[in-house]
């Protein structure tokens, strides 16, 4: 276990603004993830929502409305309330959905307007993940919390088909837990393992009240995964180790009092240099392991959704930029989705276009020959959004003292950070410090 460290809340800014500025010396001694704490105020009583056991739908396909798979249609009436697709899947499979009074058996199935289509959604079931050693690195740990610095490509939960090798399962082993019982989630996780977001609802006890026994239930909140990274971000995450300060955390993150600032590489520089994005984000109907920002969408599902962002440098004359986002909201992937809707997506964000080839087409044209084969070498390596949550601060539970902590983006992305700085001149960069950002 990393020792917590502490600094004044200058220093914590300063550190996540070197992150940010030319400096190709950082890699040789990289810094410790740092933290910083401050007095604040109590925040509010918790507030709470409900879960769901098993769910029924009986309803007539609207006149007119053309063909659509089963499936879809009935999750994207079930949506909204937590019922992923992947449970509809599971419910055709057990034979409790019917189309006209037929039982439905292919999750493919096509329904059109005036079929009346009945469907039972089966209960989440509980899932049992074991303890794995597996390294973590801890950047802050007390008796009622610790702040981890998230791998890329780990997974943060266990879900059904993929229970081992997760954080919770390194936690578990870490915090001397041989076993966990959680309900199986209920979001697009169900549907894509590798995708999350950071909404809070994850292992909150209270809204599965009557749907598991008392030793679910308790076993439910240790350890209290509060927030979710995707598998490909890696970063800070912060873990709750008892029930009160997963209920105090939780109602941080719905407060939005939550400070959270990431870094990215984006194909393309954003235009304007600076901006707050508010645009619903709802799942993309043609595809559903991706998310869709669409303004005035009128989508029935579409949840609110607001970042801000500012470019940090300016690579190969527009070809690529470093962009730090602050988000006022945490939806399943908002960060890319709403990079996508500025039509800047993320470097080697192949779900929503920030391919290697889109990134080799507006990089080759903008450097000198010269660099085209390093270039094409590194972008070929990319196998991940090159994205970082580099800062998390929030309210101890316990103490009320406000912790702040940063994290240097690791090798995989700091590497392609160095290339292009390399490869563009001085005069086309730009760089300044987050501290006005930020504050």
């Amino acid at each position: 276990m990393a020792a917590a460290a502490t600094a004044a809340a200058p220093a914590v800014a300063a550190a996540v603004s070197t992150l940010l500025r030319r400096n190709t010396a950082l890699r040789a001694s990289r810094p410790r993830c740092l933290s910083a704490d401050a007095n604040v105020e109590a925040l509010p009583a918790p507030s709470r929502r409900g879960g769901h056991a098993g769910t029924r739908l009986e309803e007539a396909v609207p006149a007119g409305e053309g063909r659509s798979r089963v499936d879809a249609w009935i999750s994207a009436r079930l949506g909204g309330g937590g019922v992923s697709r992947a449970r509809v899947q599971a419910s055709i499979r057990a034979g409790l959905v019917a189309v006209n009074g037929r039982p439905v058996s292919k999750v493919s199935q096509t329904v059109k307007g005036g079929d009346t289509v009945s469907c039972t959604v089966s209960e989440l079931q509980p899932l049992r993940a074991e303890a794995e050693d597996i390294p973590l690195d801890i950047v802050y740990e007390d008796e009622h919390l610790l702040v981890v610095n998230k791998p890329a490509h780990m997974v943060v939960h266990p879900a059904p088909g993929n229970a081992n090798g997760t954080l919770v399962n390194a936690i578990l082993h870490h915090c001397k837990i041989s076993t966990f019982t959680c309900l199986a989630r209920n979001s697009i996780d169900d549907e894509c393992p590798e995708s999350s977001d950071d909404d809070i609802d994850v292992f909150d006890v209270d809204q599965f009240n009557g749907e598991v026994s008392s030793e679910v239930r308790d076993a439910i909140v240790r350890p209290g995964i509060v927030h979710r990274l995707d598998k490909g971000t890696s970063g800070l995450l912060v873990v709750a180790k008892d029930e009160h300060s997963h209920a105090q955390l939780a109602e941080q993150f719905k407060l939005h009092t939550i400070r959270r600032i990431y870094i990215s590489l984006t194909c393309g520089v954003p235009n304007p240099n600076s901006a707050r994005i508010e645009v619903p984000i709802s799942r993309d109907p043609n595809n559903r392991i991706r998310m869709i920002a669409a303004p005035g969408s009128g989508h029935r599902y579409a949840r609110h959704a607001a970042s801000r962002y500012k470019v940090r440098e300016v690579f190969c004359s527009g070809g690529s930029a470093l962009v730090e986002w602050k988000l006022e909201t945490g939806r399943t992937h908002q960060i890319r989705a709403h990079a996508k809707y500025l039509g800047y997506p993320l470097l080697g964000d192949e779900t929503y276009g920030g391919s290697k080839s889109m990134a080799l087409s507006l990089l080759r044209p903008r450097t000198p020959s010269r660099y085209h084969g390093d270039l094409s070498n590194l972008i070929s390596k990319i196998d991940r959004p090159c994205l970082h949550a580099a800062l998390l601060g929030f309210k101890h539970p316990h103490s009320g003292k406000m912790l702040e902590f940063s994290c240097p983006p690791p090798d995989d992305f700091a590497e392609v950070l160095d290339e292009l700085r390399r490869v563009t001149p001085t005069s086309d960069s730009q760089d300044g410090g987050v501290d006005q950002f930020c504050n």
